[in-house]
């Protein structure tokens, strides 16, 4: 398998900074943040799966973009998987016909442009010898985090997440974890914000990491522009010994 980074932000504003998403191959994506939106119309075209970790916007915004644009190239639907919970704040709040048309009922239910695959938390999806499990992760709304597994390695993608055991629990029981990717949002001084919204900063990321039993190559995302240098600089100090890097933009993981 191979994971490119097409966004790694946790917001914009620049010519690199671009939100959550990562291409999977060719043909899936683990998540849909407005980085997918530099994809080519044929690269969006080639795209039959989306993994979402959650609903918020930064990890959503391509997705009905993304379908206006394809959906005319397709003759199969998109599948979107997420969680029952994360499909009805999707289906309910994005694609009601209100914010942007229901494309899982056009041009017609039988055959539509998009469907929803909902997902277990703990049971892996299979497509075509690729199996992506969704593991638990703690957020301010329904959200998972990923684990692909190549059959040879494994890549853990935390998602957004705030303290949480039952997330490295899940992570200490991959035998063939490779890459870890993991949040961490804010800056120490941001500490009550981190806590409030479910995100991590470095002192709290430190305290997670201690919780992880499996040796693996970590990279950290959802930085916030403004703060990143900050952000890192404290990680670097924190958590020597884990030798963090700091995700970027068409970065290429291959396991």
């Amino acid at each position: 398998m191979k994971l490119r980074v097409l966004g790694c932000s946790g917001g914009i504003g620049g010519r690199h900074l671009r939100t959550t998403s990562f291409l999977v191959d060719h043909d899936i994506l683990i998540d849909a943040g407005t980085g997918a939106a530099d994809l080519s119309i044929a690269e969006l075209a080639a795209i039959d799966h989306v993994f979402l970790t959650h609903t918020h916007l930064d990890h959503i915004a391509a997705l009905p973009l993304m379908l206006d644009t394809v959906a005319d190239r397709r003759r199969q639907p998109l599948t979107v998987y997420g969680t029952a919970a994360v499909l009805s704040i999707l289906h309910q709040h994005v694609f009601n016909n209100a914010v942007w048309p229901d494309f899982s009922s056009l041009p017609n239910t039988d055959q539509p442009f998009m469907r929803y695959q909902p997902i277990l938390m703990g049971e892996a999806v299979t497509l075509s010898g690729r199996s992506i499990t969704a593991l638990p992760v703690d957020h301010t709304v329904p959200a998972v985090g990923y684990q692909l597994d190549s059959g040879c390695a494994s890549l853990v993608f935390s998602g957004d997440t705030g303290p949480c055991d039952a997330f490295w629990q899940a992570v200490n029981r991959i035998d063939n974890l490779k890459y870890l990717i993991v949040e961490c949002a804010f800056p120490n001084r941001e500490a009550a914000l981190a806590m409030r919204s479910k995100h991590l900063n470095p002192a709290m990321l430190a305290v997670e990491l201690a919780k992880l039993e499996r040796a693996c190559e970590i990279h950290i995302t959802h930085l916030k522009p403004g703060q990143i240098e900050l952000t890192m600089a404290e990680i670097e100090h924190s958590l020597a010994d884990f030798s963090p890097g700091m995700l970027q933009n068409s970065q290429l993981f291959e396991f």
